[in-house]
């Protein structure tokens, strides 16, 4: 199913933290996460009903909203219990109509 004509950012900067940083003083950044992938927009929408974003080896729903993770996996493997998938935008974050990507 296509997304086309919704508006959402075409690219997040996913970070995959311990569960107990989560929480911590501040926003997460890349410094303090076990992984990291910025992510783009394929155009789709994933099982969840939200946005699908793939890079870096990473494939998630995301709620572009809320910026909450609604569905995640890394190299194919769902993430282990203990570890959180925080999203962040990219200093190029943009809204725009979803396109599907080129490349």
């Amino acid at each position: 199913m296509s997304t086309a004509w919704h508006s959402y950012p075409r690219r997040f900067e996913i970070l995959l933290v311990p569960e107990h940083t989560a929480g911590g003083d501040g926003p997460p950044d890349a410094a303090t996460a076990l992984r990291s992938a910025v992510v783009e927009t394929t155009g789709e929408t994933g099982e969840s009903g939200y946005p699908r974003y793939e890079g870096g080896g990473m494939v998630a729903d995301i709620d572009p909203e809320t910026r909450t993770v609604e569905g995640l996996l890394i190299d194919g493997y769902e993430v282990d219990y203990g570890l959180t998938a925080r999203v962040v935008d990219t200093p190029d974050t943009t809204w725009g109509a979803a396109e599907p990507r080129t490349s």
